[in-house]
């Protein structure tokens, strides 16, 4: 079968069934200009294999998890989740509305509920978008990228962010606390400008990260620029830390 165009599900894979975090990574050299990480929740394997192949030759990075605990454990790593509502252990609709009360991340429902009321159901738990099996690989792509192009961060308008003694020229890209310039780092420029352009909202960790790093982070990055962040300015309070959603940047 042509994997440019399969209906899910199709024929089980040879060899064994992915694990309950099974990565796949294409090679580099194949990887189109825009790629995700992907996090596929499905029980069934033979419907999970088929997604995976397909997903992969397009050139994203894909996590399986199995279970509905295992999305949650497993979602912060993605930038955007494929959702079955099946799951063994909890109902998919309550585990769109965690996902969703945590963060903004993009999730999309690919399940076999097919009535209105499913469809409501499902968008009204947070679902960004609903599909139901079977469907075609070239449907469920184009979706995919309608929802990252619909979350996509647009570049903010403000030349110059200022916030008592704090100034931040994003055409000059520069920083300065009472007229002394502060040197920052690129990644410190672009996340100090985008908490300080949108004050007292909190950040979740996730935008942050696919905003300012893009397609490589780690949680470990983040801390460690907040923190030098903070000694370089001279001030803590500025960037304080939501536990468990993000960061916000509040004013003097």
């Amino acid at each position: 079968m042509d994997l440019m165009d399969p209906h899910i599900p199709s024929p089980r894979l040879a060899g064994a069934v992915p694990s309950r975090f099974h990565q796949v990574t294409a090679p580099a050299l194949h990887r189109p200009p825009l790629t995700w990480r992907l996090l596929v929740v499905e029980n069934d394997a033979r419907d999970a294999e088929s997604l995976i192949r397909g997903l992969t030759r397009h050139g994203h990075s894909v996590e399986r998890a199995e279970t509905g605990r295992a999305a949650l454990e497993g979602y912060q790593r993605a930038d955007l989740v494929l959702l079955d509502l099946e799951l063994p252990d909890l109902d998919g609709l309550e585990v769109c509305r965690e996902v969703r009360s945590a963060c903004d991340i993009p999730v999309i429902a690919v399940t076999a509920r097919a009535t209105e009321l499913d469809r409501v159901l499902g968008l009204q738990a947070g679902a960004d978008d609903y599909l139901v099996k079977p469907y075609g690989f070239r449907e469920l792509m184009a979706r995919i990228d309608a929802v990252m192009r619909r979350i996509r961060p647009q570049p903010v308008a403000t030349p110059v962010v200022a916030h008592g003694p704090l100034r931040i020229d994003s055409t000059a890209r520069e920083v300065s606390v009472h007229g002394r310039r502060v040197e920052v780092t690129r990644k410190e420029f672009d996340l100090l400008y985008l908490l300080a352009s949108q004050p007292g909202t909190v950040v979740s960790r996730h935008r942050i990260m696919r905003q300012v790093w893009g397609d490589s982070w780690s949680r470990r990055t983040l801390d460690t620029h907040v923190s030098s962040l903070r000694k370089k300015l001279g001030a803590g309070d500025w960037i304080t830390t939501v536990r468990g959603v993000g960061l916000q940047f509040v004013r003097p």
